[in-house]
């Protein structure tokens, strides 16, 4: 953990210089200047995105204000997945700023999901630190924790706090060292050229036989056809659970395959 520590913090400080502009049909007293926010990879756009609503809405009529919603190029923007990920799913070949679409009438009901609050990305952010300690440590991590270290953990995301969530988060990346590893490793594969979502399944970080896996044995046996020739030497670096820190919390680009990689614990990139 110590010695991943410098990486942690690249991950958590990664931004993208975004340019917020109103939809061109949405009804205002005048004109509507474009607003930009550099956007944490770690986070939410409902989140973080309370500067750029204030923003449009002192341009608008308050009767034509209902919920926020936002779509890059025609597509609307999952605001549960974190951002590093809608960017890399969607963006990721485009010059920056990312241009983000703002609309506040006509929301995509078959697309998108309601987010009235932050007390609904907080339950959905919980939600995933409890699946995957369920497939890591059977629960017992985050059971043992106080409603006061669930809390901490959330305002550390939404305050952009390092220090003060990974206080909190590294007891969640641990493990005894006799166990060699996790009972799974809980990830998610995006996929960003076919209509199913993402992969999910349950894989050890050790064989049967005793032999630790790597994050190429990972992919061949989910997603074969998404490993690079190019790609496959530096794949079989290392165990999978130390890969667990230093490079599933990174989306690992495999254009041929239109591929991402992220675990599902932490939203990070």
């Amino acid at each position: 953990m110590t010695d991943d520590k410098d990486v942690l913090r690249d991950v958590w400080f990664g931004r993208i210089p975004t340019c917020f502009t109103l939809y061109q049909d949405e009804i205002t007293e005048r004109e509507a200047e474009p607003y930009y926010l550099l956007l944490p990879r770690i986070s939410y756009l409902t989140l973080v995105t309370d500067k750029v609503k204030k923003h449009f809405q002192k341009v608008m009529r308050q009767e034509e204000v209902s919920e926020i919603w936002f779509e890059y190029e025609g597509t609307p923007l999952k605001w549960h997945y974190p951002i590093g990920l809608l960017f890399d799913l969607h963006a990721s070949n485009t010059a920056l700023p990312w241009s983000i679409t703002v609309h506040f009438k006509n929301f995509p009901e078959k697309d998108l999901l309601h987010c009235h609050s932050k007390d609904v990305i907080e339950a959905h952010f919980m939600a995933c630190i409890k699946e995957a300690d369920a497939l890591k440590h059977k629960s017992q991590v985050i059971n043992e924790m106080q409603k006061k270290d669930h809390k901490q953990l959330w305002m550390g995301l939404q305050n952009d706090k390092f220090e003060q969530f990974w206080a909190i988060n590294r007891k969640l990346m641990e493990y005894p060292p006799e166990d060699n590893g996790f009972r799974y490793i809980p990830f998610r594969i995006y996929q960003a050229t076919t209509e199913r979502p993402f992969i999910q399944k349950l894989f050890r970080p050790i064989a049967s036989g005793g032999q630790l896996h790597t994050l190429g044995d990972l992919l061949k046996d989910v997603c074969p056809s998404a490993v690079a020739p190019e790609a496959d030497a530096y794949l079989q670096k290392g165990h999978l659970c130390q890969y667990f820190l230093r490079v599933c919390q990174y989306f690992l680009r495999l254009d041929q395959g239109g591929f991402l990689i992220r675990n599902t614990e932490t939203p990070f990139r």
